[in-house]
């Protein structure tokens, strides 16, 4: 859609002079029958006399986002506010791509940007590139031969990638440890970001609020599984059922849900931080220095929510009558157990957040990358099917990875309310698990946490798009 929008407005009106006459000649060459209105159908004959290719369905989509009294057709007024708001876009991607700001675009800017998101494309290629955009032979472009050119094509263009591969934002497993989004320019600049992490976190609490019994089962299993206990999954459901009802499946959701927010919030503003502080150049963004700002600000989030995670463990294995909510919980730790109980198990779940969102990272950038270069042709939207896909398989391949840790950091946050519990350090809690219960003991509880990845991902999915749809965030 963008191609076309592009080639349409700056191929034919060069955007030179008084824009609204230029706007007003447009609209009246596609306006075949003078309704004072362009429709699709107008539209689709209008690109086709102009030599413009258009591809599935784009005509409909450049009417659809501009039609806004749903008459099926754009109005004058419509059609102009339409491709106003489409050069503001690409002034935005120009502005991206310009990374010392001399107004010009050199073929090492457009590789850096590309290598930014993880696309990494020789010297030859950013210039064949440069070359097939560039008018006057400077070897440059500046903004006027910008605009004049549609962006690459729709598949690179930078602001697509970004809006359309987002990961950590739209799909929540129940763990927060991934490195986060990135946000365009134009969703920084209007304000977007915040109701996409709006969204984002409503998804999450909805997902975890539908997943709970399996992370119940989970963290029951982690800590009271051993190789002379053996808890099996109807077992342990039996077990729960029993004990406390079918109410008591959720036991612990509620600060799980609760912690949604506060930790969204500090790691977004500690990756823009951090961010800042590590690129090696102003405006660039190297991948891995990526990786450190979003394991710093995954870190400074989980040191100031980390006392709610060990209340969530601890309401999570409660049993019936003893505590009777989460302010109750956090009375009785902190005069039986003093401030430090609050922050049990904290060093292996710091240490986690290294392999967890190295891992995500690396496998979600290494498959977005294939799918862009294999089958990304008309638009870098790769679809929800991709996108879940994605998703799932590089968050468990994270938590393959750091899940002995997380085995470690719940049994530290439960091991003093566990009756004739023997209160240990990390290291030496790691090897008896080792000795007596060999390597899979460190595994315990991995069957129903991946039970719940596919239901938790298409669960935030589902409910980020109709997040979105009410916060109306452009699709």
């Amino acid at each position: 859609m963008y191609q076309v929008v592009r080639k349409l407005f700056f191929t034919d009106c060069q955007c030179a002079g008084d824009a609204s006459k230029t706007y007003d000649d447009l609209f009246a060459k596609l306006d075949t029958n003078k309704d004072g209105k362009v429709d699709v159908s107008e539209l689709k004959a209008g690109l086709a006399a102009m030599g413009i290719k258009t591809g599935k369905g784009a005509a409909q989509k450049i009417i659809s986002s501009g039609d806004q009294d749903k008459d099926d057709g754009l109005d004058f007024n419509e059609f102009s506010n339409y491709l106003k708001e489409h050069e503001k876009k690409l002034r935005l991607t120009f502005k991206s791509l310009d990374k010392n700001n001399d107004g010009r675009i050199d073929f090492l800017e457009i590789k850096q940007s590309l290598a930014d998101l993880g696309m990494d494309i020789s010297k030859d290629e950013a210039q064949k590139i440069l070359n097939s955009i560039d008018v006057d032979g400077t070897m440059t472009l500046d903004w006027n031969e910008w605009r004049e050119h549609f962006l690459f094509n729709t598949a690179t263009n930078l602001q697509e990638i970004i809006r359309y591969w987002k990961h950590s934002t739209v799909l929540d497993i129940g763990d927060s440890l991934s490195i986060p989004d990135e946000f365009t320019e134009e969703e920084k600049t209007t304000g977007m970001w915040w109701k996409q992490l709006s969204a984002g976190a409503m998804a999450g609490a909805v997902s975890r609020t539908g997943t709970a019994p399996l992370d119940r089962m989970k963290v029951f299993m982690q800590v009271h599984s051993t190789k002379s206990n053996k808890i099996s999954l109807v077992g342990g459901f039996k077990q729960m059922l029993k004990e406390g009802g079918v109410a008591s499946l959720w036991r612990g959701n509620g600060i799980n849900v609760l912690k949604i927010a506060p930790e969204t919030a500090i790691k977004f503003m500690a990756y823009e931080k951090f961010k800042t502080m590590l690129s090696s150049e102003p405006g660039k963004v190297k991948t891995h220095e990526r990786f450190m700002a979003g394991s710093l600000a995954g870190a400074s989030a989980q040191t100031v929510i980390y006392p709610m995670e060990v209340m969530k463990t601890r309401l999570t294995l409660r049993k019936t009558g003893q505590y009777t909510g989460m302010l109750d919980c956090a009375k009785k730790i902190l005069r039986k157990e003093g401030v430090k109980a609050f922050y049990k198990g904290y060093v292996p779940n710091l240490i986690g957040i290294i392999p967890y969102a190295g891992i995500d990272l690396a496998v979600y950038e290494s498959l977005k990358n294939f799918w862009l270069a294999r089958y990304a042709k008309d638009s870098a939207n790769p679809g929800i099917l991709v996108l879940l896909g994605c998703g799932t398989l590089s968050s468990t391949c994270g938590q393959l990875a750091s899940y002995p840790l997380a085995l470690i950091r719940t049994r530290m946050q439960a091991q003093a309310s566990l009756e004739g519990s023997e209160q240990m350090p990390m290291n030496l809690m790691v090897k008896k698990i080792l000795q007596k219960e060999g390597f899979f003991g460190l595994y315990r509880g991995i069957l129903p946490n991946f039970m719940k990845v596919i239901p938790a991902v298409s669960i935030s999915y589902v409910v980020y798009e109709h997040m979105k749809s009410s916060l109306g965030i452009q699709k």
